[in-house]
C-alpha cells in the first residue's frame, strides 16, 4: 500500500509539472518583468479591433443611448479637422482675401465718381431697408468675432491673457454668439424678403460683366438697382446665412434627432461656411468703404451723390427719375 500510494504521488507531480511546462509561457508573456498584467499583450490589437467595431459600447441604466459610448474612434477625424485642417484652412482664406484686397487696392486704387460729385442727392435705401441691412450686419460682425475666438482663441488669446481670463471671455462669447443669432436670422429674413425682386437676374447683368464691372477705367458699366457682383453677393449671403443659420441651430440644441457623428458633420459644416462666408462679406465691406467713392453713403444716410448713381446705377437712376416726374415727393434733393 506504501509503495502505490508513493506511485500515485510521483504521477501528481509529474502532471503538475507537466502544466506548469505547457501553461507557464503563455502566462509569462502576459506579465511584465516586475510580474504585473502586461494590458498589451492580446491576440488582436487595439488597432485591429477599432477596425472592426466603429465605436466601443457600455452597459447603461438611463434612456440616453449616447451616455454608453465610451470610445469613438471616428471622433479622431473630427478632432484632427477642427484642431489642424481648420486652423491652417481658416488662415489661408481669411488672410489670404485680405491680403488680395489689400494688393487690389494698391494695384487699382479707390474708384472715384468720373465727374466728380453733383451736389444733388437720390434716395436709393429706404429706412427700414437699412435698418433691416444694418441689424443682419452688426450680428454678422459680433458672430464672426465670437465664432472666430472658437477657432483661433487658444492659438492667438490664449497666450496673451492667459487661461483664467482666456476662460472668462470665451464664455462670454460662447453665450454672446448663441443669443446673436437669433437677431442675425431675424436680419437675414428681412433682406431676404425686402431685396429680393431687385436681386433677380437680367440681360442687363451680361452688360455689366461685358464692361468689365466699372472696374475698367472709362468703361461704363450699365445697371439695375443692383449689380451683377452685388447680386451675387446677396445670393450667396443668402444661402450662407441659411446653412449656418440652420447648422448652429442645430448645434445649439444637440441631439434632437442627430447621432454624435451627425453632429460632427454639422460643425464641419458650420465653420467651413462660416471661414467662408467671413471672406466674402470682407470683400463687401471693402467694396462699400475703401473700394468706391461714395458707395457707403447709400446705407449711410441712405441717399447717393447722382452723378455716382449714373455711373454705377443708370436703369436704376432712369426710373427714380421717371417717378419724379409724376406728383408727390421728389426724389432727388440739393446736397446741404
Amino acid at each position: 500500500m506504501i509503495f502505490l500510494a508513493r506511485i500515485r504521488l510521483a504521477v501528481l507531480i509529474m502532471m503538475l509539472l507537466l502544466g506548469i511546462a505547457a501553461f507557464g509561457p503563455a502566462s509569462a508573456q502576459k506579465l511584465n518583468p516586475d510580474g504585473a498584467p502586461n494590458p498589451t499583450a492580446s491576440v488582436t490589437s487595439e488597432r485591429d479591433l477599432f477596425k472592426q467595431v466603429p465605436r466601443i459600447e457600455g452597459r447603461i441604466d438611463i434612456p440616453d443611448k449616447k451616455a454608453s459610448v465610451l470610445i469613438q474612434p471616428a471622433g479622431r477625424t473630427w478632432d484632427y479637422f477642427h484642431e489642424v485642417l481648420l486652423h491652417w484652412g481658416g488662415a489661408i482664406v481669411i488672410l489670404g482675401t485680405i491680403v488680395f484686397l489689400g494688393l487690389a487696392y494698391l494695384v487699382i486704387g479707390r474708384i472715384r465718381i468720373a465727374e466728380g460729385r453733383s451736389g444733388t442727392k437720390i434716395l436709393r435705401f429706404k429706412a427700414f431697408e437699412r435698418f433691416s441691412h444694418w441689424l443682419t450686419a452688426v450680428s454678422f460682425v459680433v458672430l464672426g468675432f465670437t465664432g472666430l475666438n472658437v477657432t483661433f482663441g487658444k492659438i492667438l488669446l490664449l497666450p496673451l491673457v492667459g487661461p483664467d481670463n482666456f476662460s472668462d471671455i470665451s464664455q462670454v462669447a460662447k453665450y454672446v454668439h448663441n443669443f446673436t443669432s437669433f437677431s442675425f436670422l431675424v436680419g437675414l429674413i428681412l433682406i431676404s424678403l425686402i431685396f429680393f425682386r431687385d436681386n433677380i437676374f437680367s440681360k442687363v447683368d451680361l452688360e455689366w460683366l461685358k464692361h468689365g464691372g466699372g472696374f475698367i477705367k472709362n468703361k461704363h458699366a450699365p445697371a439695375g438697382r443692383f449689380n451683377l457682383g452685388e447680386k451675387l453677393v446677396y445670393w450667396l449671403s443668402v444661402v450662407a446665412g441659411v446653412a449656418v443659420s440652420v447648422s448652429g441651430f442645430l448645434l445649439l440644441f444637440p441631439f434632437y434627432g442627430t447621432e454624435i457623428a451627425e453632429m460632427q458633420l454639422i460643425q464641419v459644416v458650420h465653420a467651413v461656411v462660416a471661414v467662408l462666408f467671413v471672406a466674402l462679406i470682407l470683400a463687401h465691406i471693402y467694396i462699400g468703404t475703401l473700394g468706391m467713392e461714395g458707395a457707403f453713403e447709400a446705407m449711410g444716410t441712405g441717399e447717393v451723390d447722382l452723378n455716382w448713381a449714373k455711373e454705377h446705377h443708370d436703369r436704376w437712376l432712369a426710373r427714380q427719375l421717371e417717378k419724379e416726374r409724376k406728383p408727390g415727393r421728389p426724389l432727388a434733393t440739393p446736397a446741404e
